[in-house]
């Protein structure tokens, strides 16, 4: 696969700390944790009923039209209600959301009540449909949605804000089981020396979006792998003293044919810093070996998600070779989803207006209903 297509290829998906947490249920869920075995997923029974059941994640990242949830969640509650729905009807148990951090953050120390307001509005939607979440954190997709002076911040000071963001968005779901985990940062790069102050973004835009961002501007003497395993830890630091138990991740760049790990996080390095190694893998139908090789390199024994994969570089029968050799290493799946459903995608098909991105999105959800069956283990 091209190493552009792995950059660029991220489909478009489309208070103060001391905010309330969200209330526990009489009968809270079971919690995921880390299965004995240590290469997959657990539900962890309540207290008196022995065992723990396997546990697969299937699910989507959560997008509506192009949209972040941000964009519409205030004022079209009603849209994230169906949508959670269909997303369960249709099979999933995990729905990845990217929490975007100038809507959490109203200053490197001061977190939005209103957005975490909603976020345990979400716990509690999630728990009402069984869908675990994977909260995705610090999101500076969209250039203009980024506060500025988080942009002047140097290393110290956006990590501290960071942590902050963490320490409210950790504070907020300590209570609920339905968090399976916190994705510190979707697809982040180490730099390779030093960059220019506030050049935090990639550079790389994708339909108006960045997904990617630096985690610091300045290598220092640390190894790129060494950095990025230290700034996991200053993260895990802030979550950890407000939530003890839930499992945290990275959603990481692949590998690349001809370039290795470019975004300079290597599973090898930061699988003791993380409870799990998620990775995200198009497969391209130029180089149609590339996608397992990629993720065979993350096989290094932790349990590994496929956070984001997805027929967007060849077709749906590739995509579904890909999804059954990736079970000899891979435990967790997430497609994608943008708010219309097979029935949705037929009325349009039968009406003659099936766009080719509605198409994509079709033939996906046809393959995640058909294989459901071969992924998710049955308890």
């Amino acid at each position: 696969m091209k190493p552009i297509v792995f950059i660029v290829c991220t489909l478009l998906i489309a208070t103060s700390l001391h905010h309330a947490p969200m209330a526990a249920a009489d009968n809270p869920p079971p919690r995921v944790v880390i299965a004995a075995n240590g290469h997959e997923f657990a539900l962890a029974l309540p207290t008196g009923k022995s065992g723990r059941h396997i546990f697969h994640p299937w699910g989507f990242n959560y997008g509506n039209k192009g949209r972040l949830i941000e964009d519409f969640w205030q004022t079209h509650w009603s849209t994230v209600a169906r949508d959670f729905k269909n997303m369960r009807a249709l099979g999933a148990n995990v729905v990845r959301v990217h929490l975007q951090f100038g809507k959490f953050m109203r200053g490197p120390h001061t977190a939005n009540a209103t957005s975490l307001a909603l976020l345990t509005k979400l716990l509690k939607l999630a728990q009402t449909n069984h869908l675990y979440l994977d909260l995705t954190g610090l999101a500076c997709y969209r250039p203009a949605d980024t506060p500025a002076w988080y942009n002047a911040l140097d290393d110290h000071h956006r990590w501290a804000a960071q942590q902050a963001f963490w320490r409210a968005v950790a504070h907020t779901c300590s209570h609920s089981h339905m968090v399976f985990c916190y994705d510190l940062v979707n697809e982040p790069l180490v730099p390779a020396g030093s960059r220019k102050p506030g050049q935090w973004r990639s550079g790389s835009s994708f339909g108006g979006y960045d997904f990617l961002q630096y985690i610091a501007l300045h290598q220092g003497k640390l190894s790129r792998p060494a950095l990025a395993a230290q700034w996991i830890d200053r993260m895990t630091v802030a979550i950890r003293s407000q939530d003890k138990h839930t499992l945290i991740t990275v959603g990481l760049l692949p590998w690349v044919h001809d370039w290795g790990w470019l975004s300079g996080f290597e599973p090898k390095v930061i699988a003791p810093h993380v409870s799990f190694i998620s990775v995200h893998i198009y497969p391209s139908s130029k180089r149609p070996n590339d996608a397992i090789t990629a993720l065979r390199k993350c096989a290094v024994g932790k349990p590994i998600v496929i956070e984001e994969t997805f027929p967007l570089s060849c077709g749906a029968r590739q995509e579904e070779r890909f999804l059954l050799q990736s079970r000899k290493f891979a435990c967790g799946w997430l497609g994608h989803y943008d708010g219309l459903t097979l029935r949705d995608y037929a009325k349009l098909q039968q009406q003659g207006n099936l766009s080719m991105a509605e198409a994509i999105y079709q033939s996906w959800q046809k393959l995640f209903v058909k294989l459901k069956p071969r992924f998710v283990k049955q308890n």
